[in-house]
């Protein structure tokens, strides 16, 4: 089956770009514990627990506790 496109139809005719660092405030209460707290060390802490030949791949530890993080700060309960 062939639709044929006509005038009634809706199309996007344009792109519009958006910038994430555009969106939150410069004094968010995130983009200062960004500032000042570097979360790297998570990872050699939990690195023990992590396997990196067997099964799929795990989510990013950092992603994760700073997700865990967010969900304390804002009352995020799921």
């Amino acid at each position: 089956m062939v639709k044929i496109l006509t005038s009634n139809d809706k199309t996007q005719s344009s792109f519009e770009f958006v910038c994430i660092e555009e969106l939150v405030p410069q004094n968010h209460l995130l983009r200062k514990i960004d500032k000042y707290i570097d979360f790297s060390f998570i990872r050699e802490k939990v690195q023990p627990y992590y396997c990196s030949d067997n099964g799929r791949p795990s989510i990013d530890p950092v992603v994760l506790f700073k997700m865990i993080l967010i969900g304390y700060l804002y009352g995020i309960r799921s």
